[in-house]
């Protein structure tokens, strides 16, 4: 009998246990997805997305009802975006909490407030067996890919951040070009040839990428015509060049090359919505938008395919602007002059500061600041995990989510 109610006892007290302990337990064990994608679009806050829609919506001959791509996935948070020492964010403090989950300074890329090296979640999905691609449509060198793979209290060494592409062992990156393609102090030895010395084939196009993936392993896919050059930093024109390769296609190549046999994470930033909202100009912003939109799209395309195996998670690291969708206390939009400005200067927005700010007040649309702004940011989600990046949550959670911490 005693030894009866020894057992029932202890029956009891695991029972008691697990129902305390045994879902904390279970968290730890969890699956994450085999295929991750995690898009950036930096500067791209909730009035980023409503102009872009209410310009989407008026191209379509209605008044409001046209999404963007990411709009329509199921699950929508936000994510609160101050840095260790500011309440509004740089693009790099901003992409280290989102890629290693800890907050930092502005201006400082993959390591802490001290300046000690920080983890972003591409290096723990690597360990993991995972293949990693790097997208962005700017420089790669830049503070958003840089930090997923680089390490610098300056976001602006480029340089030296370029160089810890190597020691990431990566396999795919794809961006605008490298700036500091020489190094800061004229070196004559091309940050191309420092990658190529270690192991990457660096490919400028679309000609040279389809050559060189036949037969390498490792891949930095530059645009053609930065080929031998420093890229233009900044550039809000809105400009695309002849066989500019978009941010869809770069993704496209991305899923190409890392192939579906292994797990792949690849991180996605369209840079040039910052770029243009730095610069108020509001048709650039919108059509940077959009291209960011029909890189989401290629991912989409694959999650349908792979539905029960793929996480998709779009965010921003940050609000450029104050753009607001209204202006002078007028209850309408002017997006008509967006365009005829836009074809009067042959598909360019290069207007100096002064008619670009006219051009934003005929067509009823706010800026506030040149600068970021400190407001939360949209977080869209679809897929293995989604559920866990509704309501509020800070960036610093987002590496957690992605993993199943």
């Amino acid at each position: 009998m005693r030894t009866r109610t020894i057992a029932a006892l202890a029956g009891m007290i695991t029972m008691l246990f697990c129902a305390n302990g045994c879902t904390a337990s279970t968290e730890k064990t969890e699956t994450k997805a085999k295929y991750i994608f995690l898009f950036i679009g930096d500067g791209m806050g909730n009035s980023q997305v409503a102009v872009t829609e209410a310009y989407m919506s008026w191209k379509e001959g209605r008044l409001g009802g046209a999404q963007l791509s990411f709009t329509q996935f199921p699950v929508f948070g936000t994510a609160t975006s101050y840095s260790a020492n500011s309440n509004i964010t740089d693009s790099s403090a901003a992409g280290t909490a989102i890629a290693a989950g800890v907050k930092t300074n502005n201006g400082y890329l993959g390591v802490d407030p001290e300046g000690n090296p920080v983890k972003s979640m591409s290096y723990d999905l690597k360990e993991d067996g995972y293949s990693i691609g790097i997208i962005s449509s700017v420089p790669i060198n830049h503070a958003t890919p840089g930090s997923f793979y680089g390490h610098n209290k300056d976001r602006g060494g480029y340089y030296a951040i370029t160089q810890e592409i190597p020691a990431s062992g990566f396999e795919f990156f794809a961006s605008a070009g490298i700036l500091h393609y020489f190094g800061p102090d004229g070196n004559s030895e091309s940050s191309a040839d420092l990658l190529e010395q270690q192991g990457y084939d660096v490919c400028f196009g679309k000609a040279d990428f389809e050559q060189s993936r036949q037969t390498n392993d490792k891949i930095v896919l530059c645009q053609e015509y930065n080929k031998d050059t420093e890229p233009v930093n900044y550039d809000s024109t809105g400009n695309k060049p002849e066989g500019e390769i978009t941010l869809a296609e770069m993704v496209q190549y991305g899923i190409d090359f890392l192939g579906t046999e292994e797990p792949f994470f690849i991180m996605c930033e369209g840079g040039e919505i910052d770029w243009a909202c730095h610069s108020n100009k509001t048709l650039p912003m919108i059509n940077a938008t959009i291209a960011f939109s029909d890189a989401v799209a290629v991912a989409y395309e694959f999650y349908k395919q792979h539905p029960d195996e793929t996480l998709i998670v779009v965010t921003a690291d940050h609000a450029t602007g104050g753009v607001a969708l209204g202006a002078r206390s007028r209850y309408h939009s002017g997006f008509a002059e967006l365009d005829k400005s836009w074809a009067e200067n042959n598909n360019s927005n290069n207007l100096d500061p002064i008619s670009n700010r006219e051009l934003n007040e005929k067509a009823l649309i706010g800026w506030t600041t040149g600068g970021h702004t400190g407001e939360p940011v949209p977080v869209y989600a679809v897929g293995v995990g989604s559920e866990k990046f509704s309501g509020r949550i800070d960036n610093t959670d987002i590496k957690g989510k992605i993993l199943g911490e």
